[in-house]
């Protein structure tokens, strides 16, 4: 999504890294997210309701972790992350659920000083989107539609990006364009 988002507005491409934490044995329900610089979001609406306990998420946080500095390791190189002091930041995601992966970005790159964050999804559950609004300046949910259930559902195919397929996108998107 995002290198296509890229691409149209013929934007410089890059990954910022941002891992879900997955209620045990149900994976896809979000209790909250991880990202680069720490910054961990819980979503307590879950974990009160599915009684969560703490070391429960700590358990999967430090195993997401693990797989957060794998995954930034493997796209970034040894290429630092670039300044965006200043600058307008467009954080996509394929959709927004619970919205704690695109909490835990917005937060992180908060700490970066851009001069705006824009969120940015296809699809979006409404409440998410109109939360996500306290986090981002501004918020772009395409669709928001009335019964939302997981965002799998708005895709005719919805399987995982390789890593390979994000390094080609990455290495593709970053050639075209340069930061300015």
């Amino acid at each position: 999504m995002a290198y296509q988002v890229a691409l149209r507005l013929e934007a410089p491409l890059n990954v910022f890294v941002v891992r879900k934490l997955g209620v045990p044995d149900h994976r896809e329900l979000a209790m909250g997210a991880i990202a680069s610089g720490g910054v961990r979001v819980i979503n307590q609406e879950v974990v009160t309701a599915l009684k969560i306990a703490p070391a429960m998420i700590d358990a999967v946080a430090a195993e997401e972790q693990i797989e957060l500095e794998r995954q930034q390791r493997v796209y970034r190189g040894s290429l630092p992350f670039p300044d965006v002091q200043g600058r307008t930041v467009i954080v996509v995601d394929d959709g927004l659920a619970t919205g704690s992966t695109m909490r835990a970005a917005v937060q992180a790159l908060r700490h970066m000083e851009p001069r705006r964050i824009v969120a940015a999804a296809p699809v979006a559950a409404a409440e998410t989107c109109r939360s996500l609004a306290l986090d981002a300046d501004e918020v772009v949910c395409a669709r928001v539609p009335e019964s939302f259930h997981s965002v799998s559902t708005w895709y005719e195919e919805f399987s995982q990006t390789t890593d390979e397929e994000v390094r080609a996108l990455l290495e593709s998107g970053l050639e075209s364009r340069t930061m300015v």
